[in-house]
């Protein structure tokens, strides 16, 4: 069964496990006159929502790419998860409110001692129970399929889910304390429930939306490319690694590598198949490769290079320089400079190495490429 089939196949399931326990749920809540039941019915009927969305999400982000989207769909899914994640919040919002009105109507309408708004019975307990167990075998199969096809939507649904038990486990609680002891505290239970599942709805929300704006490829991740590129036979070094993600197996990459400034073209060309091949195979990144040329192999370019380097030291922000080019019959050197985005100006740290490059060797033009720590 591949990704898509796995993902629906979760989600139908999730629908009629949800779309249960909100027929159980609506019965109790008709019987008990509670409004936390009643909350927890429409919590669950969101959940098949979400469930939905998933599917709807999963079909659109595998359409085929076409000329309008020639990467594809594939961060429909990351939309899908922000959805999910609105209807978390949605639902930890409905029940603090929902809490707040039986709380203060509970006061207002200042029932005798011992008797409450509701009315429980061991058949009530035994069903919010019985939902509570079917929740969390929902949450729990939807985080183990999450991990099997790494998807964020199933990984969304999974944790609202677990919550979902969470709020069941405390309405329990207060149908508990009422059908026993006589005493009212659905309200308070749901308001502090309310607010964890808002704290999750607010999480979710905000991992997708790091995914939609753009996030840093894993450090140890980028090493390994870079290691991989640089096994590739007249690699000299590998820099500026890009990575974007398009989705669920779909990236767009591109990396420069430093070669010797006396290979030709063919050879070159060899080298970039080579690469954009283990890119491929090996990573599923479609990989542009740029040149940087190195003629380190006389005294004034390594000369040159070694007071540079002694420039970059004076500077913790200064993490690497690389591209280190010399043209000694046009007098020409151009180079690019490593960045922390920690540094706040970044075009003072250039023009200082700049100044002391031309102190030293006025007779040359610099250029420098300001770049700053993208990938690892």
């Amino acid at each position: 069964m591949n990704r898509e089939k796995k993902i629906i196949m979760t989600s139908g399931i999730g629908i009629g496990g949800n779309l249960l326990l909100v027929a159980g749920k609506m019965l109790v809540a008709f019987f008990t006159s509670s409004v936390s039941i009643l909350m927890d019915a429409v919590n669950n009927l969101t959940d098949a929502m979400s469930s939905i969305i998933t599917i709807i999400g999963t079909k659109l982000a595998n359409k085929r790419p076409n000329k309008k989207h020639p990467f594809g769909y594939g961060r429909i899914e990351y939309l899908t998860s922000m959805i999910i994640g609105f209807l978390i919040l949605f639902a930890g919002a409905t029940a603090i409110y929902e809490s707040i009105v039986s709380i203060v109507s509970y006061w207002r309408d200042d029932f005798p001692a011992g008797t409450l708004p509701v009315d429980f019975s061991i058949t009530s307990l035994i069903l919010i129970g019985m939902g509570i167990l079917i929740k969390l075998g929902i949450g729990l199969f939807f985080r183990i399929m999450a991990k099997k096809t790494d998807s964020e939507a199933l990984a969304a649904s999974g944790t609202d889910a677990l919550w979902d038990c969470i709020l069941s486990f405390g309405t329990l609680v207060g149908a508990f304390l009422a059908f026993q002891f006589h005493i009212y505290a659905e309200g308070y239970i749901g308001l502090l429930i309310g607010a964890f599942i808002v704290k999750a709805g607010l999480g979710t929300l905000k991992e997708s939306l790091s995914h939609v704006v753009g996030e840093r490829i894993d450090d140890k991740l980028a090493h390994q490319i870079k290691v991989d590129v640089c096994t590739v036979k007249g690699v000299k070094g590998a820099y500026d690694l890009i990575v974007n993600s398009y989705g669920m197996d779909k990236f767009i990459g591109s990396i420069h590598i430093e070669v010797a400034d006396a290979l030709t073209a063919k050879d070159i060309q060899n080298i970039e198949r080579e690469i954009q091949i283990l890119a491929h195979e090996k990573y599923g990144i479609i990989m542009t490769v740029g040149i940087y040329a190195s003629n380190e192999n006389t005294p004034l370019s390594k000369e040159m290079k070694a007071f540079v380097r002694s420039q970059c030291k004076e500077d913790a922000n200064i993490l690497q320089l690389h591209g280190f080019y010399v043209d000694e019959e046009k007098k020409f050197v151009n180079f690019d400079l490593v960045v922390s985005f920690d540094e706040q100006d970044p075009e003072a740290l250039k023009n200082r190495i700049a100044d002391a490059f031309k102190a030293k060797y006025p007779a040359f033009d610099l250029h420098i490429n300001l770049d700053q720590d993208i990938a690892g």
